[in-house]
């Protein structure tokens, strides 16, 4: 799976899984863009149903500005997850550097109505070909 997935951070029995991409196709470096694409597995290893409520997410570019973005669910949903169950995801983030970083939380709820935020790992955004 680290292969496939190589961040990862387990929270409460809740894994969260990145892979990113560079999408050069999608990057205009010389308007200074450049656009990632991340597949995020939300696996519960738990014995309870869990419920993905909102995320936050913190975004550093190359030139250190962090920028924080939360807000309800994920690509328009908020995943029930059964036990031993995961939940796939791929959204994107442009940039206006060539490189920075994203980490990050969702905030959970179990079927019990209790709350905690499972971590989003710390994960690199790295152009792999800077183009002029």
């Amino acid at each position: 799976m680290k292969q496939f997935f190589p961040h990862a951070a387990t929270t409460d029995g809740v894994t969260v899984r990145v892979a990113v991409s560079y999408l050069p196709e999608q990057s205009e470096p010389r308007r200074s863009r450049w656009f990632w694409a991340y597949h995020i597995r939300i696996e519960n290893d738990t014995a309870r149903a869990v419920q993905l409520l909102t995320r936050h997410w913190v975004i550093i570019d190359g030139r250190g500005a962090r920028h924080s973005v939360e807000g309800e669910g994920v690509v328009g949903e908020q995943p029930l997850i059964a036990p031993g169950a995961s939940f796939d995801y791929v959204s994107g983030c442009p940039l206006q550097t060539p490189s920075g970083a994203m980490q990050g939380s969702y905030r959970m709820i179990d079927e019990d109505g209790a709350f905690f935020d499972a971590t989003i790992p710390k994960f690199a955004l790295f152009a792999s070909a800077v183009e002029s």
